[in-house]
């Protein structure tokens, strides 16, 4: 099978990308990872060559920071934003991909950009596989509005809602996706026997998390993406996040997390890489090999933090808030390990703050007695994985629905990261610090799944054309 993998967006779109190219790769199949300039250093990094397609995800989202539209009283002014964001880069990723699909037997894509794979996947007829990170098809388990109330309303009005989100979304890029019927048929050697075999939507994701949703999408369901054996946390990014190992966290005598009343002080076999355009690769002033060791130590020589970290988006002026951080955590005698992603807050340490760009999730996390951050699906479900109590500070897209579907499974806390303010997180912290909530995250943890990778190759697969010599003189496959 030659595979066609392309997934744009931030860091966390891309990381599973990364981590089914390699999948597919160990099966001795061809790929061609596809990933915004931006994160192809990410990949290549860690010795899986990757090419860019589409626009640099960072400067969109800068773009989308500096657009005043957004913040305009005028809902007219608010809605063309909206359209603009959802069309901007459209065009190119089509126009990178129309190049890039020529000779492979399949495309697979992220949640981001899918659009614009399937039109190309149909141009070129070969099948699709989405990879959903969240459960965005219509159905009646998920309530279409992020919030409390929401869960009172009946399924239906959900269902219907999420239709319309989808007819909403496909309007807003009818401008910039071309319309009519595919130019070519599916290229299969045995015909599918509808034609929805031509597409799958893989959930990468656990369905546990939306009692019933399992009876409503067809999925396959494969469970979290997570980079099992650490891979992503070797090389490059490890000396980068200075990611640790040791013992679980310490949660004190007490129990607790702290309060405000407790103030105790690069190629590889089968990847097929055809280059597009010069990527411009930058260096991070943390990556040097002393950064994984100064974090250790720092680990080993105090009580557990509290861990901070927002990925990719936006934490406002950095500076105010490293100083609300420091001031909550110092009030509940926590000492503080920041992940400032895609912020510009200057990495160091002291006796109590470690600020890093990134972590090993896998790594740090259950090292820390809590997880504060801003919701995405991979930082979502790492949390998940080390058994550690979150308090998701929600920004857009799907953070709202994870924090949602995790306060009302006991397993988090969560508000708007635009809300949130110190006497808010300490609230927040103080509600997730309790025994109850630490043993059902640790309940969670202890049955938590790590195979999402190898079953999401596995759907991949199933849409591999079958080359005549495997069928038989009975037109039977062995």
């Amino acid at each position: 099978m030659r595979a066609l993998l392309a997934f744009t967006g931030s860091r966390g779109d891309a990381q599973p990308g990364i981590l089914l190219a390699r999948a597919l790769i160990a099966r001795g199949h061809e790929v061609t990872l596809a990933l915004a300039p931006n994160l192809v250093g990410f990949a290549t990094g860690h010795g899986v060559p990757a090419v860019p397609f589409g626009c640099d995800s960072a400067a969109l989202l800068r773009a989308q920071r500096a657009d005043s539209r957004f913040g305009s009283r005028d809902p007219r002014a608010r809605w063309r934003a909206l359209l603009d964001l959802q069309r901007r880069g459209v065009p190119e990723s089509m126009a990178d991909l129309r190049e890039l699909v020529p000779g492979h037997d399949v495309v697979v894509a992220g949640m981001a950009g899918e659009e614009a794979a399937a039109v190309v996947a149909r141009e070129a007829g070969v099948p699709l596989a989405s990879v959903h990170f969240f459960p965005i098809q219509p159905n009646s388990v998920v309530p279409v509005v992020p919030a409390r109330w929401a869960e009172r309303v009946p399924g239906a009005v959900h269902r219907w809602g999420w239709s319309v989100l989808a007819r909403a979304r496909a309007a807003a890029l009818a401008p910039v996706l071309p319309a009519g019927e595919p130019t070519a048929r599916v290229r299969f050697q045995v015909p599918p026997a509808d034609e929805s075999a031509a597409r799958v939507r893989i959930q990468a994701y656990d369905p546990a998390l939306f009692p019933g949703l399992r009876d409503e999408l067809p999925g396959p369901f494969t469970g979290f993406p997570v980079d099992v054996d650490g891979f992503l946390a070797a090389a490059t990014d490890f000396a980068q996040s200075g990611g640790v190992s040791g013992e679980p966290a310490d949660f004190g005598a007490d129990g607790d997390f702290g309060s405000p009343d407790n103030r105790s002080g690069a190629s590889s076999p089968g990847m097929r890489v055809r280059p597009i355009r010069r990527v411009e690769e930058t260096t991070s002033a943390t990556s040097q090999p002393h950064a994984a060791t100064n974090l250790r130590q720092w680990l080993a020589a105090g009580s557990a933090p509290i861990y901070v970290g927002f990925g990719s988006m936006d934490v406002g002026d950095p500076a105010e808030f490293v100083a609300m951080i420091r001031a909550v955590c110092a009030r509940r005698g926590r000492r503080l390990l920041l992940a400032s992603g895609w912020a510009a807050i200057t990495p160091g340490i002291d006796a109590e703050v470690a600020v890093v760009d990134h972590v090993d999730h896998a790594e740090v996390l259950p090292r820390c007695v809590a997880a504060v951050h801003h919701g995405g699906a991979g930082t979502t479900a790492a949390a998940l994985r080390a058994g550690v109590p979150q308090v998701i500070c929600s920004v857009q897209a799907d953070q709202p629905y994870w924090g949602q579907a995790l306060q009302r499974l006991g397993l988090a806390a969560t508000v708007p990261a635009a809300a949130l303010t110190g006497s808010r997180l300490d609230t927040l912290l103080d509600r997730i610090s309790t025994s109850e909530v630490r043993r059902r995250a640790a309940a969670y943890a202890a049955g938590f799944t790590t195979d999402g990778v190898e079953r999401a190759a596995d759907a991949v697969e199933t849409l591999a054309p079958v080359t005549p010599e495997l069928i038989d003189a009975a037109g039977r496959l062995p």
